[in-house]
């Protein structure tokens, strides 16, 4: 049976871990068939700002791209 999880996410993408563990915790979700929905508030929105230049870590954008292609729903 499947199941809908809805994160919020409203610390910016390179400050803190929480942008990486809300894309694990997504992820794993959907691997698993899960619905998930995160909301994105505050500085959370800039971890869907195009053309992010990550250097050494994972680039939020293109982590919550790949996501959304695989179900992810955001709501900014």
């Amino acid at each position: 049976m499947s199941k809908t999880i809805t994160l919020l996410l409203s610390t910016s993408p390179y400050s803190y871990e929480n942008t990486l563990t809300a894309v694990r915790i997504a992820e794993s979700a959907l691997n698993k068939g899960n619905t998930v929905n995160l909301i994105a508030s505050a500085d959370g929105v800039y971890c869907f700002l195009k053309k992010q230049k990550a250097k050494g870590i994972t680039n939020a954008e293109e982590e919550f791209s790949r996501l959304i292609q695989k179900g992810l729903k955001v709501s900014l």
